[in-house]
């Protein structure tokens, strides 16, 4: 008998972004967000980083408000930048914010968004250009001695690449044993899988289509097998940013207008590192159910929209709704 297919969940990108785009940086329409968003069902609670290139609410800080005001979704990120902090100031606040949220924390990582404006931003904090990926997979590698480093028996020391560091056993342990789950953010290349199969809890792809994703989940699958890691030890998830409206020429406007605020660049260039759906809410919705179908079972929606509050109840109605139903009539 095989195992047990893993649950579907759909989540929605916190607008810390939004925000500050709008120059309104309140906590309460923030929390009042993440309240309304379990509330109609949302799954998880997301929020993406950045310090100069994309600036926002720092996401740490954000998912702490935020699971001191909720009580059931799970809480993420799409993606921490990790190379933006020191490691082991990192690895406490990390522990500290699963306290804080009763273990319901999940953590995207990536090596950052790839533009120039990162490479200035990684610079500004002593994380120069080279290795991103290897970067990465050390920081977490760290993180993961440090909380599993009061075992018996496991190593309170780590030496690598670009950091070293002794008593880690002296940090503040997390929520759950050995830390959050840690997804890799990568598209569905062979070193992104490769990785992700190797030494991930999670695959979180930002730009793939459904065909292409039900090959690379298969793919994930085959070499997870071969690393010998059980089944569903890695979540294949799916970050999708979506616009609805009453057409889609009017909806993809608004998308294209967002991104140019976001990314100071257009949807025919964004298209090519991010997935978009746009056009009524049914449109999306079986774009959304197609990603079921090839094997997504967590997926985080980005609302393209300024206003992201206006359109939860219909993204939870439409959407989600049939995202659900989809799963359930899936084999």
């Amino acid at each position: 008998m095989g195992a047990a297919r893993q649950p579907l969940r759909v989540g929605v990108l916190l607008p810390t972004r939004e925000q500050a785009i709008l120059g309104e940086y309140g906590a309460s329409p923030l929390l009042d967000f993440a309240r309304r968003a379990e509330g109609l069902g949302f799954d998880s609670l997301w929020t993406g980083d950045s310090l100069t290139a994309r600036p926002r609410l720092d996401p740490l800080v954000a998912l702490s408000a935020v699971g001191a005001v909720t009580r059931r979704v799970l809480l993420g990120t799409a993606a921490l930048t990790p190379a933006l902090r020191h490691p082991l100031v990192a690895a406490n606040m990390v522990s500290s914010l699963d306290h804080v949220s009763s273990g319901r924390l999940v953590l995207g990582v990536g090596a950052g968004f790839p533009a120039p404006e990162t490479d200035e931003e990684l610079a500004a904090v002593g994380a120069g250009a080279g290795d991103r990926a290897g970067r990465l997979d050390e920081i977490t590698e760290l993180w993961r001695t440090a909380w599993s480093s009061t075992r018996p028996g496991a190593p309170n020391r780590f030496a690598g690449r670009h950091w070293r560091a002794e008593g880690l056993d002296r940090l503040v342990r997390p929520a759950v044993p050995d830390g959050p789950p840690l997804w890799l953010a990568a598209d569905d290349t062979a070193g992104g899988l490769e990785r992700a199969a190797r030494r991930y809890d999670g695959w979180l792809p930002f730009r793939t289509s459904a065909e292409a994703y039900a090959g690379a989940r298969r793919r994930l699958e085959d070499l997870c097998r071969r690393a010998g890691r059980p089944a569903g030890a890695v979540t294949p998830a799916l970050y999708l940013t979506v616009t609805v409206g009453p057409d889609e020429r009017r909806a993809r406007i608004e998308l294209d207008d967002y991104l140019e605020l976001c990314y100071g660049r257009t949807l025919e260039q964004m298209s090519a590192v991010q997935t978009y759906a746009w056009g009524p809410s049914e449109y999306c919705a079986q774009r959304l159910a197609d990603y079921v179908r090839a094997g997504a079972r967590h997926i985080v929606l980005r609302i393209g929209s300024l206003r992201p509050e206006t359109h939860l109840r219909e993204f939870a109605d439409v959407l989600v709704s049939k995202a659900r139903q989809t799963d359930q009539e899936s084999p």
